[in-house]
């Protein structure tokens, strides 16, 4: 049977793209950019992860490494790694893929990668 589709909850990071670039997860999912929504540019990880957290999303990072160790402090945010070699159609097309097939509680609490595949 497949998964109930759920709308998840994301905080993409100060260097992804404005969510406006990023189409199919805009229109499907409930999305805020640290920067261009929330004009909180400039501050520290540990602060992008504890807005984050009090908002219940899910962190989209080029920050890899930092937000790894990060991820795995709270059953309330994680993180969803991505590299910065994907273009705005392809971290769309990607970063949709992996929400659509993906429950409700998939990400809290731990780091996901994003396949470079």
């Amino acid at each position: 049977m497949p998964l109930k589709f759920y709308k998840h909850k994301l905080l993409l990071d100060e260097g992804l793209y404005p969510r406006k670039s990023l189409k199919r997860i805009n229109s499907r999912y409930n999305i805020k950019h640290i920067k261009h929504d929330l004009n909180k540019g400039g501050i520290s990880d540990r602060n992008v992860y504890e807005i984050a957290r009090k908002q219940k999303r899910i962190i989209v990072t080029y920050n890899i490494d930092d937000f790894r160790k990060l991820a795995k402090k709270s059953r309330e945010t994680g993180a969803i790694g991505v590299t910065q070699k994907l273009t705005p159609e392809q971290l769309d097309i990607k970063l949709n893929s992996l929400l659509s097939k993906s429950s409700e509680k998939s990400f809290y609490g731990k780091y996901t990668p994003l396949s470079k595949s």
